[in-house]
């Protein structure tokens, strides 16, 4: 008997991942220059830090292994990336990638796109459908409440926008306050 018990059931609103051969070796290859420009910019990182030493007399920056890997949103698609862990034996200095900030889990040109598709008229319920094909169908955090919320973001944004307030028959602008 078979312990495997999970069946998949599959959403048939929802168009499949479309998948190719090129797409997929664009994809490789934008994981495999991200890791390398992250492993660039940790080995930098190093070496700006090679003659600290702790009172033991050991390097004070160390390499520690990875972080678990992670995957990011971009427009190929998902790429996974395992960033690497710097340590500071003096618990002074901590090691930030600019490349690859600590909570990223969408490019900006995909958070950029969301309020695009908004705009354009894509309802919340079916960003999740528009996207699929681009992200892939078990792309996280574009359910239509994630939506909804950003939603609320850009609402609150827009209205902190600068207001046009008419001022002897000229137009000037002020931010709200």
């Amino acid at each position: 008997m078979s312990k495997d018990n999970v069946l998949a059931l599959r959403n048939p609103g929802i168009v499949s991942e479309v998948s190719d051969g090129l797409t997929q070796v664009l994809r490789d290859g934008a994981q495999q220059m991200l890791a390398r420009a992250i492993e660039a910019v940790v080995a930098e990182f190093l070496e700006r830090y090679r003659f600290d030493v702790d009172q033991a007399g050991r390097a004070r920056m160390v390499r520690n292994g990875y972080l678990p890997e992670r995957t990011i949103q971009t427009g190929l698609g998902e790429v996974g990336i395992k960033a690497p862990r710097v340590r500071d034996r003096a618990s002074r200095i901590r090691f930030t990638s600019a490349i690859l900030p600590p909570y990223l889990r969408r490019t900006k040109t995909i958070e950029e796109l969301l309020p695009w598709l908004y705009l354009k008229g894509i309802s919340t319920g079916n960003f999740f459908e528009a996207l699929a094909s681009l992200l892939g169908r078990d792309a996280p955090g574009l359910a239509a409440a994630t939506i909804s919320r950003l939603k609320a973001v850009w609402q609150d944004e827009h209205a902190q926008q600068a207001i046009c307030v008419l001022v002897g028959g000229r137009h000037s602008f002020r931010r709200a306050a």
